[in-house]
């Protein structure tokens, strides 16, 4: 197996931007395999990164590194992005238009067992939050503190 080569254009250019459509050819014993990456930089590099903090605690509890790379965090937060949108796109289209409701999300997991069953469990666990949060602020409220 040879290394990974990537083409004179995947490089940075002098500006600081990132190359668009980068090929990385990557040659294995018996089939070459080509890999196509978009990078949305133009626009993307100027918003905010919304789950920086979040993926890497999650990345390091799945096994990564304690600090990893930067370029990864932003692509697992841009494949993220991308899924929150399309699922929020099609809840849009399966109940109310132009409105997301839990039961369209519901709707849409119904058959992913996994995901269906653990957004039961946030919902009945936010249920269960907002009950103590309650009874919290009642007793709160009683003894007048």
């Amino acid at each position: 197996m040879s290394a990974p080569t990537t083409p004179a254009s995947a490089s940075t250019p002098e500006d600081g931007t990132n190359a668009h459509n980068t090929s990385i050819d990557h040659s294995q014993s018996e089939d070459e395999t080509e890999v196509e990456v978009d990078v949305i930089k133009g626009d993307g590099a100027d918003r905010k990164r919304l789950f920086s903090k979040e993926l890497r605690c999650m990345m390091y509890g799945f096994g990564d590194d304690q600090n990893p790379y930067t370029e990864s965090v932003d692509f697992i937060e841009d494949i993220v992005i991308e899924y929150i949108t399309e699922v929020t796109q099609k809840a849009m289209e399966t109940g109310k238009t132009g409105r997301v409701q839990v039961e369209d999300i519901m709707h849409l997991v119904r058959r992913d067992t996994r995901k269906y069953s653990r957004v039961k469990d946030l919902l009945t666990m936010n249920e269960e939050l907002k009950k103590a949060r309650k009874a919290f602020d009642e007793v709160k409220y009683a003894t007048g503190v």
